[in-house]
């Protein structure tokens, strides 16, 4: 584990993406695992300066996402997949057909959940998870709970988080309840991660996820069970650490 602390979130998503663009150089195939959120938009700006300034290659990079709402369609101004392209994909030669984002409207929720854990595996699984935590020690709507899905399934957000979210919608009760998630285990499984975070209002969460006892009630604390993990925080979000 590898902790970076910067001066402030320029310079967290700075680092955070040269960290991501020196594994796509070393293997331009790269299997990226995308977070969203407002956290890594500094990162992916970074990311498209690298591509734009030093023809950092992303033609044949894979990418899956961590999740998306369910009952919001692909163009939705909130969903994650307009999200993704809006922010970060349609700026990059990425080619379409290795973007892999869980579908917000479905008919058969088993299907869905098994597709995608299918092609992450015909894949060979994530090699660079990009990742950030919510307030309450979520990571990928991974909500804390008595038990944990290792599998990509329906997650049911806490009143925290759709509070949290909230301020990206007209009104809360716009924010979805459910979403698809990514499972704890293809985190984990991930080669390497990049955790970010930044600000006051994440101190508590860093705190628990790196000094805490590792408990399922704070999903993010199983990540202190990883081997190859860098945790780049700017100032404020890392103030409560030992």
């Amino acid at each position: 584990m590898r902790f970076i602390v910067t001066e402030n979130y320029e310079e967290m998503s700075y680092i955070a993406a040269q960290e991501t663009a020196k594994f796509i150089r070393e293997n331009p195939k790269l299997v990226l695992g995308l977070s969203t959120g407002g956290t890594p938009l500094g990162t992916y700006q970074e990311l498209i300066k690298l591509h734009e300034k030093e023809k950092l290659d992303f033609s044949q990079v894979v990418t899956f996402n961590l999740d998306e709402y369910i009952g919001l369609e692909p163009n939705h101004p909130q969903s994650y997949t307009r999200y993704t392209w809006d922010n970060f994909l349609s700026k990059v030669n990425i080619q379409k057909q290795n973007v892999h984002i869980p579908p917000g409207i479905f008919n058969d929720d088993k299907q869905v959940l098994k597709e995608y854990d299918q092609k992450m595996l015909e894949a060979g699984g994530i090699d660079v998870q990009v990742l950030g935590v919510g307030g309450n020690g979520h990571i990928g709507f991974n909500e804390p709970s008595e038990l944990l899905n290792s599998h990509t399934h329906i997650a049911s957000l806490t009143d925290k988080t759709i509070k949290d979210n909230a301020r990206f919608f007209s009104n809360i009760e716009e924010v979805p309840r459910k979403a698809i998630a990514m499972g704890v285990g293809s985190i984990l499984k991930a080669k390497h991660i990049i955790f970010i975070a930044n600000g006051s209002e994440k101190a508590d969460a860093v705190k628990k996820t790196f000094n805490g006892r590792i408990t399922t009630d704070c999903p993010s604390s199983l990540l202190q069970l990883h081997a190859n993990l860098t945790v780049i925080l700017d100032k404020k979000a890392a103030k409560l650490l030992n």
